[in-house]
C-alpha cells in the first residue's frame, strides 16, 4: 500500500510540473495565402500561358550529371502500361521523330527499355517561361 501511495504522489508531482501550461494573453496567429485577400468564391483571372522554347531548341544543363530538361509541355500520359514520352525518344522511333533518344544508362544490354527508368517525369522536368511570379526571390550571387 506504502508503494502505491508513494508511486501515485511521484505521477502527481510530475505531471503538476509538465509545463504544459497554456499562454493566457497569446497573440492571433495570422496566415495569408499565396492569393492575397481574395475569398475563395472569387474567380480569379487566368494565369498567362507559359513559353517554352523553340521546336528543336535544348536546354543547357546547370551542373553535372543533371538529367536533361525538357523543351516542351510534359501532359502526355504516363502510366504502368503506358509512356507517352517513348513514342517520339525510344530509341527505334527517334531519328525518325528528329527527338533525342533515350540515353544508353536507360537501355538494356538487348536494346529494350530498362522499365526502372519507365516515369520519366520523376527525373526530367519541362522548362517554360512563366510570366507570372509565384514566390518572391532575393537570391544574388
Amino acid at each position: 500500500m506504502k508503494k502505491m501511495l508513494t508511486l501515485a504522489a511521484m505521477v502527481l508531482a510530475i505531471s503538476a510540473c509538465s509545463g504544459q501550461q497554456v499562454e493566457q494573453n497569446a497573440a492571433p496567429v495570422k496566415v495569408t495565402s499565396l492569393a492575397g485577400e481574395m475569398k475563395v468564391t472569387d474567380v480569379r483571372p487566368a494565369n498567362e500561358m507559359s513559353v517554352y522554347p523553340s521546336r528543336g531548341t535544348s536546354i543547357e544543363r546547370t551542373f553535372e550529371h543533371q538529367p536533361p530538361l525538357v523543351p516542351h509541355r510534359d501532359t502526355y500520359a504516363i502510366s504502368a502500361s503506358k509512356n507517352g514520352c517513348l513514342n517520339c525518344h525510344s530509341t527505334e522511333k527517334a531519328a525518325r521523330m528528329k527527338a533525342t533518344p533515350v540515353d544508353a544508362t536507360h537501355v538494356k544490354a538487348d536494346g529494350s527499355f530498362n522499365n526502372a527508368f519507365y516515369f520519366c517525369d520523376q527525373c526530367h522536368v519541362a522548362q517554360a517561361e512563366n510570366k507570372q511570379q509565384i514566390v518572391g526571390n532575393k537570391f544574388s550571387k
